[in-house]
């Protein structure tokens, strides 16, 4: 147990080394588990969105994401089960798993042998799981599962707060590029601060744009976009 300990807290000081970039937190996961997981081959980190796309965030090879898209497209796997309903969902031996008939033979065609699946979140109707890979049947054990665990932990803690910095970024961002907007319309067409967001408002509703991407036209063209006009 102090081994474990002593991995999964240099793992977890590993990914705090990514925090802010969401995609890198994922692969350094995905890395992370290959190299502190018993008997793990590969790992592959899927997004579930709306109980049926199944999406490749990250991967250690392509097989993750051949798997990925197998259980899309037969509706079955290990993967779907974790997020839907068990939280962590092991397959022994894929070829012979009487749980997913059809994802079963395919993945081990794919050279799939054994299944670990970890759920790491679910946010509306959208959901995240680890997913470890034995080309071996019969290779995950107590410990590959108890390491598993602890690390899709870690990786939930770790993903939530890249996002989390990630969204606050992008907010201080678009009030950046809105503050900028602002002033090339106050400066160019003699405008008050509440008149000139009052364009970018209008202009954002009439062509159905997000506001910050009028914004960023603007503070890149240095005029308004076209196809409604300014009206002050």
């Amino acid at each position: 147990m102090h081994a474990l300990a002593d991995v999964m807290s240099r793992t977890a000081r590993r990914l705090q080394e990514e925090h802010g970039d969401v995609e890198a937190t994922l692969q350094a996961i995905t890395a992370a588990a290959v190299k502190v997981v018993p008997h793990v081959d590969e790992c592959g980190i899927s997004y579930v969105i709306g109980r049926r796309k199944v999406e490749p965030r990250a991967s250690t090879s392509a097989l993750p994401r051949e798997v990925d898209a197998l259980q899309e497209r037969t509706g079955q796997g290990p993967c779907m089960d974790a997020v839907w309903d068990d939280e962590v969902v092991r397959a022994d031996d894929v070829r012979t798993d009487s749980r997913w008939p059809e994802f079963a033979r395919e993945a081990a065609d794919l050279g799939v042998g054994s299944m670990l699946c970890y759920q790491l979140f679910v946010e509306g109707d959208q959901m995240g799981a680890l997913n470890l890979y034995s080309r071996t049947p019969g290779a995950f054990d107590r410990e590959s599962e108890d390491f598993g665990h602890m690390l899709a932990a870690h990786a939930a803690v770790a993903i939530a707060g890249a996002e989390h910095e990630e969204h606050l970024r992008a907010a201080v961002n678009s009030r950046d590029l809105i503050g900028q907007a602002k002033g090339i319309l106050m400066e160019r067409h003699k405008l008050t601060a509440d008149q000139a967001f009052g364009v970018l408002a209008r202009v954002s509703q009439e062509m159905n744009r997000k506001l910050a991407d009028v914004a960023r036209e603007i503070t890149d063209t240095g005029a308004v976009p076209s196809g409604t006009r300014r009206r002050d």
